[in-house]
């Protein structure tokens, strides 16, 4: 008989092997230096031709397969980038190691190839940034010496030094592993020893690294920039109620959750489980509480789509000073794709008026895909405007 895999709800709607991510994590803080190393030695461009032809080797070799089109597993990210590949006339294959892996691609546009993982960058580009974009204790040190805001706190693998961080903040914390996305084992709404010590042990199952930090306040925001300028920014919502002053938190779950949208494939409905029971005590309501008009009441702090997390676009609601702040971040980190997750209130005031707003992580490989298929609001082509950089030409093609 088969073995059901057992369901981590830290984990949420995006389930990872805990001990291989934990592996991962630390041997990949083992060989950090020697690859920086050799990226230094061995430019990326040189890459550019050794890729295709060792692909053709391990598929002569029978240890892969090339696709020619998407398939069933692969992810949204994948699908909207091939999607306007085609649009341009831009070749774009993909291939499996070992017909299991995802994410190495090729794309050639009149002859001009591109060998990447996940997501293309241009061919000269600094990628000096990649080494601590995804690091959210580096990225914390760099951020803060130019000025853009960041939570306060640290990082750390020693419980007596993470209960030192944790009383030297003001409350509530948050912990989550330094490194890792769509968080994960992240835990909010700290307030006292017994719930640090817990959550700490959570996020230690991913990650031998603990971020402890201030809680910021507000909605966690996602702006992506391309050739780093700001193309996009939507608000990452937790599964959440309005109230109209007539129906109860259970209540007003069934009718959000009549929305057609909510039955998937991209978004999910509300449910009232432990997450929620647990956010809603935390701001003193219940299942059968009746929210004020217009009141909104949270159901957890997960932003993920799989646990009934929405996505709203306020890109033209974005005030110029976060605007500046957020392609501040392009240019610190250097780099030509990059997904910024940032906290504030109100995306239309500008973060020096917000105390408890900042940029909490960065993302070397975003998922795109979330400006092209919003719950509410306009879309964004963020595909179109990453093949803008890779293939300027291809412009004239779109439709």
């Amino acid at each position: 008989m088969k073995k059901k895999k057992t369901y981590c709800k830290d984990c949420g709607g995006s389930q990872v092997n805990h001990k291989f991510t934990y592996l991962s994590i630390l041997m990949g803080a083992l060989i950090e230096p020697w690859t920086n190393f050799m990226s230094r030695l061995i430019p990326e461009e040189q890459f550019e031709w050794v890729g295709p032809g060792l692909i053709k080797t391990l598929k002569f070799l029978h240890l892969g397969k090339i696709t020619i089109e998407p398939k069933d597993d692969d992810s949204n990210r994948t699908r909207v980038l091939w999607d306007e590949a085609t649009k341009r006339g831009i070749g774009m294959y993909e291939f499996h190691l070992f017909n299991i892996g995802h994410d190495i691609f090729i794309s050639n546009y009149k002859g001009q190839k591109r060998f990447f993982d996940v997501l293309p960058r241009p061919k000269d580009y600094n990628p000096n940034g990649l080494e601590w974009m995804d690091n959210k204790n580096e990225m914390k040190k760099h951020f803060r010496k130019v000025g853009i805001p960041v939570a306060k706190g640290d990082v750390t693998y020693s419980q007596s030094r993470a209960l030192e961080i944790f009383h030297s903040l003001d409350k509530p914390v948050i912990t989550k592993p330094n490194i890792g996305s769509r968080s994960r084992h992240t835990t909010t709404h700290i307030e006292t020893d017994e719930e640090f010590l817990i959550a700490f042990k959570k996020a230690k199952q991913l990650s031998p690294w603990v971020m402890i930090e201030e809680e910021l306040s507000g909605f966690v925001f996602r702006g992506t920039l391309i050739g780093k300028k700001l193309i996009a920014v939507l608000r990452r919502e937790p599964a959440y109620v309005i109230g109209d002053g007539v129906h109860k938190v259970s209540e007003l779950v069934e009718i959000a959750n009549k929305n057609p949208l909510r039955s998937g494939p991209i978004f999910h409905k509300l449910s009232i489980d432990e997450e929620a029971i647990k956010e809603l005590k935390h701001f003193n309501r219940t299942e059968n509480t009746i929210p004020e008009k217009d009141e909104v009441v949270t159901l957890g702090q997960k932003t993920s789509r799989a646990v009934g997390g929405g996505i709203t676009d306020v890109t033209d609601a974005v005030h110029p000073d976060n605007k500046e702040m957020l392609e501040k971040v392009a240019e610190t980190l250097d780099d030509p794709l990059i997904g910024v997750d940032f906290i504030m209130n109100d995306v239309s005031i500008s973060w020096k008026d917000q105390p408890k707003s900042g940029v909490i992580e960065c993302n070397s490989a975003p998922f795109i895909d979330l400006h092209h298929f919003p719950l509410v609001g306009q879309a964004h082509n963020v595909a179109g405007a990453l093949w803008d950089i890779i293939y300027p030409e291809s412009k004239i093609h779109q439709l």
